[in-house]
């Protein structure tokens, strides 16, 4: 789940951290805590408050007290959500523009349609051969062209040092052996996310070509797709996969730890957070782990304690608010 603080500086957010901790800081003891000048630790109590973070101590000039985030920052939120549909609509008027245009006018240095599963297959497993830094995906259920474990070009490419962040869709995790073909990318350095549905399926290589369906499938029918170069089509689908993944529960592999700390959870437990949050039941989640369903259960109530909140919407907050994914 993305962290609201991630919208302030780093310095800002630890600084902001330590408030919530302590209740009520003072600029030297804010300095002792960060080892940051104390001129710059007044700085920084002063710009919290400016944000709406913190208020002055009454009858304690010189003490902040924290104020909730929400209120401050969830216009920021507000407006990350509103250009994620604004991008989502972007995609779509310039597919109906596409498509309404592709009669009249050539545009084959822009995009190519291919048709076939065949044809497809290939170009999407070209598309990775030729990526050199990154490849984006939207995994999306019930895929026609590349099945869950069928895509070795991937394990190629991660292993010659291509990033991966792929975004699965929640009904796509639950199909066997998908959460486990995931895990293995992350072994191998993908970062993965979850979000419960995705609009589209694309392949995005290196921020400079894209494969995205035009059509939906139909029975006997054959896939068709298009191949988007450099263009404000391609600007808008690069926009559109950032924004999603902006919105996005991280999948936390075993082995791949991201909090610490005598109060953290360990590595399994991270794992099934990830899942929880991402929207899959816990029978899904015992499913996938090969663990009973009350198994999954405890470890999330272990969470909970840990958390010291009473219920999962609790879990949730507190997990984003300490970086726990």
């Amino acid at each position: 789940m993305p962290d609201p603080l991630e919208l302030l500086p780093a310095l800002e957010q630890q600084a902001y951290r330590i408030l919530v901790r302590f209740d009520r800081t003072r600029p030297d003891d804010l300095a002792e805590l960060t080892g940051l000048p104390q001129a710059e630790a007044t700085r920084l109590l002063w710009s919290l408050q400016a944000r709406g973070l913190a208020a002055v101590q009454p009858g304690e000039e010189s003490a902040f007290r924290p104020l909730p985030p929400d209120v401050a920052l969830g216009n920021h939120l507000m407006r990350r959500h509103e250009a994620l549909e604004q991008a989502r609509q972007l995609v779509a008027e310039l597919k109906d523009a596409y498509q309404a245009g592709v009669r009249r006018f050539k545009a084959d240095h822009l995009v190519e349609v291919i048709v076939g599963r065949e044809v497809l297959r290939e170009r999407l497993q070209q598309l990775q051969d030729n990526a050199r830094e990154e490849m984006l995906w939207f995994c999306r259920s019930n895929p026609v062209v590349l099945p869950s474990g069928e895509n070795p070009a991937e394990l190629d490419a991660l292993r010659r040092g291509v990033r991966y962040q792929v975004i699965y869709d929640r009904q796509f995790l639950l199909v066997p052996g998908v959460l486990n073909n995931a895990l293995a990318g992350i072994r191998l350095g993908q970062k993965a996310r979850i979000l419960p549905d995705l609009p589209v399926r694309i392949a995005i290589a290196d921020r400079t070509t894209a494969i995205c369906p035009l059509v939906r499938e139909t029975d006997g029918g054959e896939p068709t797709a298009a191949v988007v170069g450099p263009s404000e089509l391609l600007n808008a689908v690069t926009a559109l996969f950032d924004a999603y993944w902006a919105a996005a529960i991280p999948l936390h592999g075993p082995g791949d730890r991201s909090a610490s700390g005598p109060d953290a959870p360990d590595d399994a437990e991270l794992h099934v957070l990830s899942l929880m949050l991402g929207g899959v039941p816990d029978k899904a989640i015992a499913s996938q782990l090969g663990v009973s369903r009350r198994t999954v259960q405890r470890r999330i109530d272990r969470l909970i304690a840990l958390a010291c909140v009473s219920n999962r919407h609790g879990l949730a907050y507190h997990a984003a608010r300490h970086g726990w994914l």
